[in-house]
C-alpha cells in the first residue's frame, strides 16, 4: 500500500519495468483514482504532456481532477470532460490544457484543432483518448494506460495480461499503468 492509500501493484515483469519507469497502481474508488492524480499533478512542470488512453468509463477525467488539484488549479473550480467542446483550460501553477478527442474521428479532424499550440505550449497538457493522435505525441510524454478491473490489460512492452479480479463489487478498481519517458 502507497503512502497515499492506492495499491502499488509489482510483478516480476513489472518490478523490472520501473528500471524504465513504469509504475502500476490499482485504486479501488473514484477518491483513490483522483488521489493518484494530485500526487502525479504535484510532479509535473511546464511543457509536460500526459496522454491519457483507456476505454470509455475507466477514469480518465476523474484523474485529470486530481492531477488539477495537484497542479494548483483553485479549489472552486470545477475539472470536467472537455467532449463536446474538446479543449478546457485551467489555471494552476502553470496552466492546464485539457482536451478529449473522443469525438474526432480521423487524424485529419485532429490535425485541423492546431494542438501543437497546446502540446508545444508553456503549460501542461493533459489528452484523453491520446491514442488517437498516437503519431504526434511527443516522445517525452507521460503515458498513462487506464482499465477496469476484469478487462485485459496492454503493458507498454506489448504484452496481455487478464485481470482476476472478475465480480461485481470490482466494478470500481482501475489499474493505472504509467510510462515515464526515459528523459524524464
Amino acid at each position: 500500500m502507497c503512502s497515499w492509500g492506492m495499491r502499488v501493484v509489482q510483478s516480476q515483469s513489472e518490478k523490472k519495468q520501473m528500471e524504465n519507469r513504469n509504475e502500476s497502481f490499482k485504486t479501488e474508488n473514484p477518491e483513490d483514482t483522483q488521489a493518484l492524480g494530485e500526487k502525479l499533478g504535484k510532479t509535473l512542470k511546464q511543457g509536460d504532456v500526459i496522454a491519457l488512453i483507456g476505454d470509455l468509463g475507466t477514469g480518465k477525467t476523474c484523474l485529470t481532477q486530481g492531477i488539477a488539484r495537484g497542479v494548483g488549479i483553485a479549489s472552486g473550480e470545477v475539472v470536467n470532460s472537455p467532449s463536446y467542446i474538446l479543449i478546457n483550460e485551467y489555471n494552476g501553477t502553470v496552466p492546464i490544457y485539457h482536451i478529449d478527442l473522443y469525438r474526432l474521428e480521423n487524424s485529419e479532424e485532429i490535425a485541423e484543432l492546431g494542438l501543437s499550440e497546446y502540446v508545444e505550449g508553456d503549460g501542461i497538457c493533459i489528452i484523453e483518448w491520446a491514442e488517437r493522435m498516437a503519431d504526434a505525441l511527443p516522445d517525452t510524454c507521460i503515458k498513462i494506460h487506464i482499465t477496469l478491473a476484469g478487462a485485459n490489460t496492454l503493458h507498454s512492452d506489448g504484452e496481455v495480461s487478464e485481470s482476476i479480479l472478475d465480480s461485481p463489487e470490482d466494478e470500481n478498481i482501475r489499474h493505472i499503468e504509467i510510462q515515464y519517458p526515459i528523459s524524464r
